[in-house]
C-alpha cells in the first residue's frame, strides 16, 4: 500500500530533498543539485519567489521505505500574466511503480482541485530560473547543474496516467571552432560595432557587474516575457540570485554589449560546467565540496551557458555576432572545447539560428507535461 505524507516538518522536508541522492546514487549522468540551494528554494521563509507563489510537498511511501515526491506549486504571477488557472508539479522522482506516481500526481491533482485550478502542468518551478522540463531523450548524456536528470520511465508513467505534451525544450552540444568560423564571426562582429556603435564592456571581478545588474534583469524579463511559462523576475529574486551565483562566476565569461546610447543591448552569462564538481561534492559546499568546485571554475573544458538575453529590437543588427565572438576567444583562452546551451524551447528558430557558424548536436530532449482536470474527485491517500 502507498501512503503520500504533506511535508511538514524540516525532517520530512529533509527527506523530501535527499531522496533523489538514494534514487540515482549509481547513475553516472545524474548530477545532485546543492542541498543548501534546496532547501533555500523550498522555504517559504526565505525564498522571495513564495511573495507570489504557494507551494506544497509531498512524499510516498512503501512499506516504510521512502519511494518518491512531488511539489505542487501555484504562481499567482503566473495566473495574472497568462489568464490560465494552472497549478504546477516539479521536484517530481519516483521509483518504477505506477501505483507510486499515481498517488503522487494524485496527491497534487487533488490539491490543484481545491485551490480552483483548470489544469496542472510540470515539472516546472517557480520561474524559468528553477530546474524544469522532464527528461525524454538523451539519458546517457551527462546532466548539467541547472536542469533536471531522471530515468527513462518517468515519460511512460506520465503518458499512463493521462499526461500530454505541452511543450519541448532541446538542449544543444555546441564545439569551439578552431578555423576559419572564428575570422568570419569575428568579422560580422566589428561590422556590427562599426555599423550600430555597440561596445563591450570589460570587468576585471565579478563585482564590477553589481552596477549592471537591476538593468540585466529588466532586460531579462523583457527578452523572455513571451516564453512558455515565464513570469517577471522580482527585485527580491535578482538579489538572491546575485548571492547564489556570483561565487561561480569566471569574468572572462561575462559579455555585456552596449549600444550607442550606452544602453545593455545584450549580456551573456556563462558558467564553467559544475557538473562533475557537483558529483564529487555529493551536494554539499563544506567541508570539502568546495574544492571541487573552485577547481572547476578555474579548469574546465566545457561551459554552461545560463543566462543570454538581447534587445529584441537589436536581435538582427549584429548583437549576437559581437556576443559569439567574445565568448568563443574567451573560450579558447581558457581551453574550452565544447559548451552546453541552456534549454531551448524546440520552436525557438532565432535562438538556435546563433549556432549555424558551429559544429552542433541536440543531445537531451526535454518536456513539459500537462493534464486538464475536470470535476471527479480525485482519490488520495494523504495524511498531514
Amino acid at each position: 500500500m502507498i501512503h503520500i505524507e504533506k511535508v511538514v516538518t524540516k525532517k520530512q522536508r529533509d527527506r523530501f530533498i535527499k531522496f533523489p541522492f538514494k534514487l540515482y546514487a549509481d547513475n553516472p549522468y545524474w548530477v545532485p543539485p546543492l542541498i543548501s540551494d534546496e532547501i533555500f528554494t523550498l522555504d517559504a521563509n526565505k525564498n522571495p519567489a513564495f511573495d507570489f507563489s504557494e507551494a506544497e510537498l509531498w512524499v510516498a511511501y512503501k512499506d516504510g521505505e521512502i519511494v518518491g515526491r512531488i511539489a505542487g506549486i501555484i504562481s499567482h504571477s503566473y495566473i495574472e500574466k497568462w489568464g490560465k488557472r494552472y497549478a504546477r508539479f516539479g521536484w517530481i522522482d519516483f521509483i518504477d511503480d505506477i501505483e507510486v506516481s499515481s498517488a503522487l500526481l494524485g496527491a497534487v491533482e487533488s490539491w490543484a482541485k481545491e485551490k480552483g485550478m483548470d489544469a496542472i502542468h510540470g515539472p516546472l518551478g517557480f520561474c524559468d530560473l528553477d530546474h524544469q522540463g522532464m527528461l525524454v531523450e538523451g539519458f546517457e548524456e551527462l546532466g548539467t547543474f541547472i536542469t533536471i536528470y531522471n530515468f527513462p520511465y518517468y515519460m511512460e508513467h506520465m503518458e499512463k496516467l493521462g499526461y500530454v505534451k505541452d511543450v519541448d525544450w532541446i538542449e544543444i552540444d555546441i564545439k569551439v571552432p578552431d578555423d576559419e568560423r572564428i575570422e568570419k564571426i569575428s568579422a560580422l562582429a566589428e561590422r556590427a560595432k562599426e555599423k550600430y556603435g555597440l561596445k563591450v564592456v570589460p570587468f576585471k571581478k565579478p563585482k564590477d557587474l553589481i552596477p549592471y545588474v537591476p538593468e540585466i534583469f529588466d532586460l531579462l524579463n523583457k527578452g523572455y516575457e513571451g516564453l512558455y511559462g515565464v513570469v517577471p523576475i522580482t527585485k527580491r529574486q535578482v538579489d538572491c540570485y546575485v548571492k547564489q551565483f556570483f561565487s561561480f562566476v569566471n569574468v572572462d565569461f561575462i559579455c555585456l554589449i552596449k549600444d550607442s546610447e550606452d544602453k545593455i543591448a545584450g549580456f551573456g552569462i556563462i558558467l564553467p560546467s559544475l557538473s562533475k564538481a557537483a558529483q564529487k561534492s555529493k551536494g554539499r559546499l563544506f567541508p570539502f565540496g568546495f574544492v571541487h568546485f573552485l577547481k572547476a571554475i578555474k579548469k574546465n573544458d566545457t561551459l554552461d551557458l545560463y543566462l543570454v538575453a538581447i534587445r529584441p529590437e537589436l536581435k538582427s543588427k549584429g548583437v549576437p555576432f559581437v556576443m559569439l565572438d567574445e565568448l568563443t576567444r574567451a573560450a579558447l583562452k581558457n581551453g574550452i572545447s565544447q559548451a552546453i546551451a541552456s534549454p531551448e524551447l524546440e520552436m525557438n528558430r532565432a535562438v538556435q539560428s546563433m549556432w549555424r557558424n558551429y559544429d552542433t548536436r541536440v543531445h537531451r530532449r526535454r518536456r513539459c507535461f500537462i493534464k486538464h482536470l475536470n470535476n471527479t474527485h480525485i482519490e488520495s491517500n494523504t495524511s498531514e
